[in-house]
């Protein structure tokens, strides 16, 4: 059941406000769970719910509506998840998916990242830790639940791809990199460094084109992957 957007949440922006709205399409296939996600959106003012379906068929109305972010289960009753990820992100680079599923395994999670997923999480998560991880998504943040973090660190810590098979990273690309793989807005970033967060975007498209992937989510994948980067104390505490 698609869920409307009225003329008001349409209107919403900087002129309305003193922040830019969010917009949310959904595409989860049990109706309790859809309303729990469409409850999560609209009780943030931040964000504006597009739509809510139940099917991989009808989410292809809701991408071409370019929602900012889409929020997606990986089973569907018509086909995967997956096959929405991929078509979101052909549709347009700007349109983000966060996957929100009841599969933890180590299959759905690669398979979800190679397709594009920006972040990931379990669907145990309250309505307001699922309105954070939206605004965290499109600050640049990459949202993953703990369990899914723990997963991925053990799973590529403990079997590294040798360096030799590595890309060649500056010093700097390298120190920017841990910054994304630790889950740290590029703004963030930026005051760590004391740089502008244009020159961040620079250095951040460069890692990107070099380790040959599109999204953030890719890029922890493939530093993960490759053993570029180890996961350190906290910048704010050293």
């Amino acid at each position: 059941m698609r869920a409307g957007l009225s003329s008001a949440a349409r209107g919403a922006g900087p002129e309305g406000g003193d922040e830019v709205s969010c917009t949310v399409w959904i595409v989860e296939d049990d109706a309790p769970t859809r309303a729990r996600l469409a409850r999560a959106v609209e009780g943030d003012e931040r964000l504006v719910l597009l739509g809510a379906v139940g099917t991989a068929r009808e989410s292809i109305e809701g991408l071409r509506e370019a929602p900012d972010v889409v929020l997606v289960d990986l089973g569907l009753p018509d086909g995967s998840g997956l096959d929405v990820i991929r078509a979101a992100r052909q549709l347009s680079a700007d349109i983000q998916t966060l996957v929100v599923t009841v599969f933890g395994d180590e299959k759905s999670v690669v398979e979800a990242i190679e397709a594009g997923a920006r972040g990931y999480l379990l669907k145990d998560g309250n309505e307001a830790e699922i309105a954070r991880a939206i605004i965290e998504l499109q600050a640049g943040g990459c949202p993953i639940s703990a369990q899914i973090a723990r997963f991925l660190l053990h799973r590529f810590q403990e079997a590294p791809t040798p360096a030799a098979a590595a890309p060649s990273l500056s010093e700097r690309e390298r120190e920017i990199l841990d910054l994304v793989v630790r889950g740290f807005t590029f703004a963030e970033i930026a005051g760590f460094l004391e740089i502008s967060a244009h020159t961040v975007n620079t250095y951040v498209r460069r890692v990107y084109r070099k380790l040959e992937v599109r999204s953030r989510s890719e890029a922890v994948y493939e530093a993960l992957q490759l053993g570029l980067v180890k996961v350190q104390e906290d910048p704010k505490e050293g």
